[in-house]
Parts: C-alpha cells; sequence; structure tokens
C-alpha cells in the first residue's frame, strides 16, 4: 500500500491533509526544479543538477507526505497517545512499502538504516564469524571495506559480465567450507554499469553461498526484485532515492540477523532487563534501537511509493536523456569515457570522463561558475576501481562523474556537452585557483555563503 494512500487513519474525523498526487505517465516533480544559481560572469541560470548520483533532489510528493505526517508525528511502538499510534501506523506502512518496492519474500526483514553504508555495515556485523565474504575491488567502500580482512576474498575489478560471473564462480570454489557471502553492486557509482547480478546469484546459489546486491545506484533507475533474483538481502539509500531525509534500509533474510548481537543496544532492541539479564527482541526491532527515524523512513516509503507508480516513464526519460549524452561526449576530441564492460554495456544514467589537459577539479569548478552545472569530481568513494579505470592516463588521477535523473532535461544535456566541447577546445573562460574548498575561479563574484534559514 502506497502511504501516499494512508495520510488518514480509518475511523478519525480530522480533516484529510492535502498531498500532491501525480499524474501516472509522468514523472515524478522534483524540489529545487527551478533552482537558479549565479555565474562567474554575472549572470544566472537555472541548475543543471548532473549529481544525481551523490545525491538526488527531493521529490514534491515526497515532501508532501512528510509534510502530512508532521503534525501528528510522535515516537513509535510504546506510545498509546493518539499521535503515537498514528504515527506507528505510518512507521509499519512504510516498513511494508520499502518491502514491495524491492519484490522481498514474505519472510523477509526490512530494517530501517541510515543509508545504504549503515545497511552494509550492519549485515557486516551480522555475517558468522566463520563466513567468508567475497567482493569486488570495483565497489564502493561502503561495499568494499566492512567485512573482516582476514576472511575477505577480493576480486579484481572484472572487464565484462562474463568474467564477473567466472570470477565469482573460481573464488567459490576455492573458498573453505562454512558460511559464504558475495557482496556486489547492481550498478556502478562510477560507470554506471550493471552487474549480472541474476547470474551471480545463481553461480553463488549452486555453491551455498549467500549474495547481498548494493542497490544504493540501481534502485533509482531500475527494478530491483530480490526474490526473482535469488538474493538474500539488498542495502538501498532513501538519499538517492529523492527522499533525503536521513532513512536508508536493509531488507532480507532474517537467520543472521536474529542470531547476531544488536546493532545499538537501548530501548527497542530488548524485549525484557533484569539486573542480570537482557533478552533481546528478534526481527527489524533487534537492530532499531532508539527512537527511529520515522520521517526518514515515510519520506523513503514514499518515494519507493511514486518511483514504482511511474517506472517506466523514469527509464524512458532517463535512457533517451543518456543515449543524447553519451553521443555528444563521444564526438568531442580529447574526452575519454570509461567503462568496465565496454561501450555497448547496459548502464544507467552516469557518464565517468576526463578532458585531456584538464584537472577533474578544474572541469567540475568551470562547468559550475561558467555554466550552471553540478558534477562531481574526484574518485567518488571507490579509489581501486577509479584508479584501474585512469591506470592508462597518467596525467588523470582523479575523473569527473555526471550523473542524470529525474531533475534533468534535454537542454540540461546540451549545456552539457556544449561546455564540455569548450573546455576541451579553449580551456576555461577565466582563471582559477586552488582554495580549502577546491578549485574555484581566482576573482569569484559569486555569493557562495549559504544564507541562515533557522
Amino acid at each position: 500500500m502506497s502511504i501516499l494512500s494512508i495520510l488518514e487513519p480509518a475511523g478519525t474525523t480530522t480533516p484529510r491533509p492535502t498531498v500532491a498526487r501525480l499524474v501516472t505517465g509522468s514523472i515524478p516533480a522534483t524540489v529545487g526544479s527551478d533552482l537558479l544559481v549565479p555565474l562567474a560572469d554575472g549572470r544566472v541560470t537555472d541548475y543543471a543538477n548532473f549529481d544525481h548520483g551523490a545525491s538526488a533532489p527531493c521529490l514534491e510528493s515526497v515532501r508532501a507526505s512528510v509534510e502530512a505526517a508532521l503534525p501528528s508525528y510522535a515516537s513509535v511502538h510504546r506510545g498509546n497517545g493518539y499521535a503515537s499510534r498514528i504515527t506507528t501506523q505510518w512507521y509499519e506502512r512504510a516498513r511494508a512499502e520499502v518491502h514491495a518496492f524491492v519484490g522481498a519474500r514474505a519472510d523477509d526483514q526490512v530494517i530501517f538504516t541510515r543509508q545504504t553504508t549503515d545497511a552494509l555495515n550492519l549485515l557486516a556485523r551480522a555475517v558468522p564469524a566463520d563466513a567468508t565474504v567475497i567482493v569486488f575491488e570495483s565497489e564502493h567502500h561502503a561495499a568494499l571495506l566492512p567485512w573482516p580482512a582476514d576472511r575477505t576474498v577480493r576480486l579484481a575489478a572484472p572487464s565484462s559480465p562474463a568474467g564477473a560471473v567466472t570470477a565469482v564462480a573460481d573464488a567459490l570454489r576455492q573458498a573453505p567450507e562454512g558460511p559464504r557471502l558475495v557482496v556486489v553492486t547492481g550498478a556502478s557509482n562510477v560507470t554506471g554499469e550493471i552487474f549480472p547480478i541474476a547470474e551471480i546469484t545463481k553461480v553463488a546459489k549452486a555453491h551455498g553461498a549467500r549474495v547481498c546486491l548494493d542497490a544504493a545506484q540501481l534502485a533509482p533507475h531500475r527494478t530491483v526484485d530480490i526474490a526473482a533474483l535469488g538474493a538474500d538481502w539488498v542495502a538501498l539509500s532513501g538519499h538517492k532515492l529523492y527522499a533525503p531525509y536521513g532513512a536508508g534500509a536493509l531488507i532480507g533474510r532474517a537467520d543472521w540477523l536474529d542470531a547476531a548481537d544488536p546493532y545499538l543496544y537501548g530501548g527497542g532492541a530488548t524485549h525484557a532487563v533484569t539486573e542480570d539479564t537482557v533478552v533481546w527482541s528478534t526481527g527489524p526491532a533487534r537492530h532499531e534501537g532508539g527512537s527511529p527515524n520515522v520521517i526518514g523512513a515515510i519520506a523513503l516509503a514514499s518515494a519507493c511509493a511514486a518511483i514504482s507508480k511511474h517506472r517506466d516513464a523514469i527509464e524512458q526519460h532517463e535512457r533517451s536523456l543518456l543515449a543524447r549524452l553519451r553521443t555528444g561526449l563521444a564526438q568531442i576530441d580529447g574526452v575519454t569515457t570509461y567503462s568496465l564492460f565496454g561501450e555497448d554495456a547496459d548502464r544507467v544514467g552516469t557518464v565517468c570522463f576526463t578532458i585531456a589537459g584538464l584537472t577533474s577539479t578544474l572541469v567540475s569548478a568551470a562547468l559550475s561558475a561558467e555554466y550552471g552545472i553540478g558534477v562531481r569530481d574526484g574518485k567518488f568513494c571507490a579509489h581501486p576501481l577509479v584508479g584501474r579505470l585512469l591506470a592508462d592516463s597518467p596525467e588523470h588521477g582523479t575523473a569527473v562523474r555526471a550523473s542524470l535523473g529525474l531533475g534533468t532535461t534535454r537542454e540540461h544535456v546540451d549545456r552539457l556537452v556544449d561546455a564540455v566541447r569548450t573546455l576541451a577546445t579553449s580551456g576555461p573562460r577565466t582563471e582559477y585557483a586552488e582554495t580549502a574548498h577546491g578549485c574555484q575561479p581566482s576573482a569569484d563574484p559569486r555569493d557562495l555563503h549559504a544564507p541562515h534559514i533557522w
């Protein structure tokens, strides 16, 4: 059930809050789509957001759901007052919405966390002490680093989907007896390329291993169905799903989670406490100690409902823009784009590139100051992968990442392509200097101080 349909509990006479409704077939609207930004030459332009891969803007429907929930906001589960009972219903319905969003099995748990990093660290705490963990070096640091070093097999970044499957199969054949876990991304946060999850899961199951899917970059763009895939857990973030209210989730099998020590010791995680003993809860409560982020959970569920409803339109929108962006960049001399699996690989709306003769931090600064375009530069919390991709480009230690989404338009794509072409041909129009805040125009007339909003 969508969170948008349960803002009024049955039997109450309280006036129904006004909630934004979305038109089927369109893409959901985002907050800040009319944001204007200053340029270094004194002009003002609308913001071209190509940094969705880091954090996506809030959906208008998510904001409406949050605003509707705030008047009756209260702590959940242990209060009998009206507000607490209503908030508890919303919180548990949010759990059901997230469960449905990822195609979870009936007995799978949904544990609300802060974001994907938190979810994966929670799972790492629950992995049996004798388990072997298999992970590609191409993973985001959140999926690469939480596992015990002495029980982790780190595989080289694959050069093809088939190579990824073979590497996992070989590693599992050589792994010691006992529990085994394969951790793999759904879509690379550097190149956007989609990994062969179904095939990897099939191989893992054949060897008695479990699979955790990092869906942080996949879930906003493509359908995730862990029951159909056969994955055991999936981790995702609200702030990448157009719900930037500080919530994420770990969804999946209960046995390892119920056997592990609570992630947070405290209220809610306990079933009974005496002077001598503690009986911990089972189920999601075991790892949700303390007062949970109810508003974050509602926001995440609202985003899941909106994305599910408009999935086809979202995919069509993003595929069209990505094809336009990749075609445009491919025609510019001096621009190199990077991939693991080759140019024909399926991918979400992310492009990683460099411009000959220009550092990535200079490129991102010039795109912002001169064109009103926001991109990401650096190694994208995937240092081993970026090092591998740029190994043949010694002048570039870092790259630029353009990641599109619901806040991106055709004009934004054309503006980015034209700006990159100008930078590759003529360089920046103004002088830049390295500062404590990165590369910035040497004489920057823009007012970049954040207003005091409280």
